[in-house]
């Protein structure tokens, strides 16, 4: 990727902020209008840094999923799997419960279909994949249960709670009516 100029990094990285802060104020459906205004840019500026608005989510989301990721990773080799992986996905649905669109963005294009891959749930599949198989080898987790159903799940939940007086702990509640049925005490 060639170098950009100092102005185009700068306008990236204000573009990117005033988006964070639209995208936590309006959620996923953010005017791309507005975000070009307060940034003090035109839209063909933040057209050319984000063709669309899934890659201006994607970046607005990219540092907390590697950070979710990463913690996956770290988790995939903990004594206790089934807590581990109760541990990642707690984290997974507090963030997507308290980041205002975050789980519309995973929920659209959630599939792992190349042609119309999601990259936050690329990601985030891609980590806990290891992590998932490991509880289910050890029959944390029934048979067939897949990344992307964990990472739809917890983007359902957070979509639900959405409007709640307090979503985290609403989110968290309703994580834990539906682990009876991914991960089986055994």
């Amino acid at each position: 990727m060639p170098a950009q100029r100092a102005d185009a990094r700068r306008n990236y990285a204000r573009i990117l902020a005033v988006a964070e802060e639209e995208v936590a104020a309006h959620g996923a459906d953010a005017s791309l209008e507005q975000i070009a205004r307060t940034a003090g840019v035109g839209s063909a500026t933040v057209r050319r840094h984000f063709p669309t608005r899934r890659a201006l989510l994607e970046a607005v989301f990219r540092e907390r999923i590697e950070s979710l990721a990463t913690r996956a990773r770290e988790l995939a080799e903990a004594d206790d799997v089934r807590a581990a992986l109760l541990d990642w996905l707690g984290a997974l649905t507090v963030y997507s419960a308290t980041v205002q669109g975050l789980a519309t963005a995973l929920l659209r294009d959630g599939e792992l279909d190349p042609e119309h891959a999601n990259p936050c749930v690329n990601t985030l599949a891609e980590a806990g994949e290891p992590l998932l198989r490991r509880a289910e080898r050890a029959g944390a987790v029934a048979p067939g249960v897949t990344p992307v159903d964990l990472v739809t799940l917890v983007a359902g939940i957070a979509l639900a709670t959405q409007h709640h007086p307090d979503p985290a702990t609403e989110a968290t509640r309703l994580l834990r009516l539906t682990v009876a049925g991914i991960s089986p005490r055994g």
